[in-house]
């Protein structure tokens, strides 16, 4: 509207200190971007800076397609990480825990910032549904005991996760409004096998749009919904606060935060240590070879590296080669297909050895 756009501009140009202490006792605000690793840092500098002690805050936001995983999980194992590229979908890594979940502009997110103290999620997902059964009586929705939201006794239309500091604490959790399903189900089928790892796994769950139930139902109507209800139970006024979570004196140092949460070091970095023990079926010249690969990944990085090939099929010079350089290596197919690339070019001049060699090098990158 008018009015938030004019106070938008006001607040751009208001010194930090005073915007953040024009509310007392609760404050709402909604992101003007939809870019996942802004809006992701935002709750980070809310988390780090913000007084929660005076004030709770209730942040919404919503992304352009993005995959998001939780601080202790493995991205290969949670998503379609070769769609993602195909689809240019974002891979974002949260600093809360939880499960993986899907965003996009059907997709709303909430946060709720409080002490640690004060922290109580089962509470804030009553709020939520308080704010659906306001607009829509006939909607059966409930809490369950795994702190999510069910429509219709079975369906997911919200998921949870948490970070919880030494004094402040956020909750967050997403609501299904309008997003793309089929999307949806197709970036979160993991298509690699033979992965071993103690990282948080998903649990897969059958999901429903509210727009399916009522088309009535957008976005911005179950913002304002759930804005108003939070409005009354903290006793403030009704008034959603545009910020720009790109703005340096609005937040200091975001952009620093920002950064962090697009590093590959932080994106894959951060997986937990994980094996993959798998079988390349490689159609060569009228047969298949079956090719066992063995790998230990650490930190992202390729720790042990063991690849079973016929004899005779590369020179042991080359293979030799080939697993040194991969032991070390990010396990990545940007990295690998540019260590292949260098590797081919000191490989004897032979056509038959080079698409031998090409072939294998495909294989590796596809397990990546």
């Amino acid at each position: 509207s008018l009015k938030n756009c004019i106070w938008l501009s006001c607040v751009l140009r208001t010194p930090k200190a005073c915007f953040w202490s024009t509310a007392s006792g609760g404050l709402i605000i909604q992101s003007v971007s939809n870019d996942v690793y802004q809006n992701l840092a935002v709750e980070d500098w809310i988390h780090d800076n913000m007084d929660l002690e005076k004030q709770q805050v209730l942040f919404l936001w919503r992304n352009s397609p993005a995959v998001v995983i939780g601080r202790h999980q493995n991205p290969w194992q949670e998503c379609n990480l070769r769609l993602l590229r195909q689809k240019n979908i974002k891979l974002a890594r949260r600093r809360s825990g939880g499960g993986t979940v899907y965003h996009d502009l059907g997709n709303i997110n909430l946060t709720f910032f409080t002490t640690r103290k004060k922290y109580e999620r089962m509470e804030n997902l009553k709020l939520i549904v308080k704010a659906l059964k306001a607009l829509r009586p006939q909607l059966d929705v409930h809490v369950t005991d795994r702190y999510d939201i069910l429509l219709d006794g079975q369906y997911k239309i919200s998921g949870t996760a948490a970070k919880l500091g030494r004094t402040s604490a956020y909750h967050h959790c997403t609501l299904l409004c309008n997003a793309d399903k089929f999307v949806l189900s197709s970036v979160l089928k993991s298509p690699y096998r033979g992965l071993k790892s103690n990282a948080t796994p998903s649990v897969p769950a059958s999901v429903k749009n509210l727009f399916e139930e009522d088309p009535s139902l957008t976005s911005e109507i179950l913002l304002d919904a759930i804005a108003k209800e939070y409005a009354v139970q903290h006793q403030i006024d009704h008034h959603i606060t545009l910020i720009n979570p790109a703005d340096e004196i609005l937040l200091p140092g975001i952009s620093n935060k920002t950064k962090e949460l697009q590093t590959w070091d932080w994106l894959y970095g951060k997986t937990p240590k994980f094996s993959v023990s798998t079988c390349l079926n490689m159609a060569y010249k009228g047969s298949v070879l079956d090719i066992k690969v063995n790998m230990d990944v650490k930190h992202g990085r390729i720790e042990v590296c063991n690849i079973d090939l016929p004899e005779q099929w590369l020179p042991p010079g080359l293979y030799s080669e080939l697993v040194k350089s991969l032991t070390g290596s990010k396990f990545c197919p940007n990295e690998t297909t540019t260590l292949a690339a260098t590797l081919l070019r000191v490989c004897p001049q032979d056509d038959e050895l080079h698409s031998r060699w090409s072939l294998l090098c495909e294989n590796m990158i596809r397990l990546m």
